[in-house]
């Protein structure tokens, strides 16, 4: 029986492929797919003031409030904000981390440094988080570094936020541009140092556009993260909101699911757009 089934799928292979991806199209499509659908819908409802139930009519209102109340404008551009300043540092930091160690260090010590990258992404990440807020608060390390430079430490907020956040996705951003690098020829380097090209040509010239989609690929991850992150704006943030964290109150504190679901529209459109624009630059498409 079993031999028979074997022949039979084996002579027809659009059916033993279609069997081979139901359940993972199923988990897609009911899983993932079937509550990001529910989660929309239920943006559209409402909650009653009086009894605190689900109103299950179509109602705009809590769109209409995200869009009149100031305080909500304010948290999305804030959110928005965030997580194009730790996309950028974490760039500006990656391009010479992972220069030097495709470029600059010995092929025996490469994987050594890459295992160092990696590491803090096997601590735990509240482990991570806690260890940023003992640094940024009051007797913490940045208190001994700044205090003999008459500083102090920045305390909790926004600023703060920005740079755990940064610490925190840094190795997604180090190792596609790594990768991206290790593609790069040594003799296109050494003929362009032949030709006396100072080093900011060099970088314009030959590495920017090698490296272009690899940044474009990491900045998809610390982008979305950041903006997605409720967690650490809870812990280093201190009375500062952003989107992430709106939501999680809303669907703890507050009860309040659908206005939770209408805030959640703004990181997935948003999103959405970010990646529909590098869609559009063709930068992924040599990746």
């Amino acid at each position: 029986m079993l031999n028979q089934i074997s022949s039979w799928l084996y002579r027809h292979s659009r059916i033993r492929v279609a069997l081979l991806l139901a359940l993972p199209v199923l988990w897609l499509l009911v899983a993932y797919l079937g509550s990001l659908a529910i989660m929309l819908i239920s943006a559209f409802w409402s909650v009653d003031s009086f009894t605190g139930n689900i109103n299950h009519n179509f109602s705009l209102s809590n769109f209409s409030q995200l869009i009149s109340e100031s305080v909500y404008r304010g948290i999305a551009l804030r959110s928005i904000l965030v997580a194009l300043a730790v996309t950028i540092i974490d760039g500006l930091l990656a391009i010479p981390i992972a220069f030097f160690i495709a470029k600059v260090l010995r092929p025996k010590f490469r994987n050594v440094v890459i295992s160092l990258i990696l590491i803090p992404l096997w601590a735990s990440y509240l482990v991570k988080t806690y260890a940023w807020r003992s640094m940024f608060s009051e007797g913490g390390v940045l208190v001994w570094i700044l205090k003999p430079f008459g500083l102090h430490s920045i305390g909790f907020g926004i600023l703060a936020t920005t740079i755990t956040l940064a610490y925190l996705w840094l190795p997604y951003m180090i190792l596609p541009i790594y990768a991206g690098l290790e593609r790069l020829p040594d003799s296109l380097l050494e003929a362009s140092s032949d030709l006396g090209a100072p080093a900011t040509r060099t970088f314009k010239s030959i590495i920017l556009p090698i490296i272009y989609p690899a940044i474009i690929a990491g900045s998809i991850f610390t982008f979305s993260l950041s903006l997605g992150d409720y967690i650490v704006v809870k812990i280093v943030g201190g009375t500062s909101q952003l989107v992430a964290n709106v939501i999680a109150d809303n669907v703890g504190v507050a009860g309040n699911l659908p206005f939770a679901a209408a805030m959640a529209v703004l990181p997935i459109s948003t999103i959405l757009l970010y990646l529909f624009l590098v869609r559009r630059t063709g930068a992924l498409e040599n990746f």
